[in-house]
């Protein structure tokens, strides 16, 4: 049997409430999931003027994210044609994403969890995405320092 170890819902939110709030900040506004360590959806937010067309792109990096085991932006180097994983991106009947926002989730050694943005630019997205799991890291520090 197989202990799996992922993120909580409560842990989700928690990070799409940080994310948002850089996005604000940013005043962009921006789709943001998270996903479990199999890239299956566990929480979705799509701000107030929030593309349409980055409802399935932030879900995607999300996704690439927890069960590539990478962030996004690594595999549009490695995309490239020549390259060791060309043609990636076509994989996953099209959900394989290259663009950067796509963030994994570790705790200690595992993949937890990923998150993805969409709405900016990949640099904005990848910053909005950073806010979420940094939200999430310091509160298991504190979580980890109450005990």
């Amino acid at each position: 049997m197989l202990t799996v170890k992922r993120i909580s819902k409560d842990e989700a939110d928690l990070m799409i409430a940080a994310a948002e709030d850089k996005s604000s900040e940013l005043g962009i506004p921006m789709c943001i999931a998270v996903t479990d360590e199999s890239g299956n959806l566990i929480a979705f937010s799509r701000m107030d003027g929030g593309k349409v067309s980055s409802i399935s792109i932030a879900i995607d990096k999300a996704f690439t994210a927890s069960a590539a085991k990478n962030p996004t932006e690594f595999y549009n180097e490695m995309c490239r044609p020549g390259s060791p994983t060309f043609g990636i991106h076509t994989s996953n009947q099209g959900h394989f994403s290259i663009i950067g926002g796509g963030l994994p989730v570790v705790s200690g050694i595992e993949i937890v969890g990923g998150i993805g943005s969409s709405s900016g630019t990949p640099a904005q997205d990848i910053e909005v995405s950073h806010a979420g799991l940094d939200a999430l890291l310091s509160h298991w520090e504190k979580t980890k320092n109450k005990k």
